[in-house]
């Protein structure tokens, strides 16, 4: 059902996981470059770009900025954007099984 849209780029797959809860634009930056140990730091337009894109798909959705006291922007994964990050996670660890099985025995 997800095939047309995977394989994620890895800045939207650290960007949905760090929408698992409500988050802000700098808050998702801070947990991304957390949860990769500083490998992954995703630059503002990185970061804006891909909500604005995963909003148009359904992926996330805005929550009411009357939640946050600052009058920042909250973003959480939608269910269809929870689908599509646990199918990436299968296609991905199929691909790591698989990589792990050749290397380790050399067979196909």
């Amino acid at each position: 059902m997800y095939e047309k849209e995977l394989p994620l780029t890895e800045s939207m797959f650290f960007i949905l996981l760090a929408l698992r809860h409500p988050n802000h634009g700098y808050g998702v930056t801070q947990e991304v470059e957390a949860m990769t140990g500083g490998r992954v730091v995703l630059g503002a337009g990185t970061l804006y770009g891909a909500l604005k894109t995963m909003q148009k798909k359904d992926w996330i959705r805005l929550l009411d900025t009357a939640r946050d006291p600052r009058g920042k922007k909250e973003y959480q994964i939608t269910e269809t954007g929870r689908n599509l990050l646990e199918a990436e996670t299968a296609r991905m660890k199929e691909a790591v099984q698989t990589a792990e099985r050749v290397m380790h025995h050399e067979e196909i």
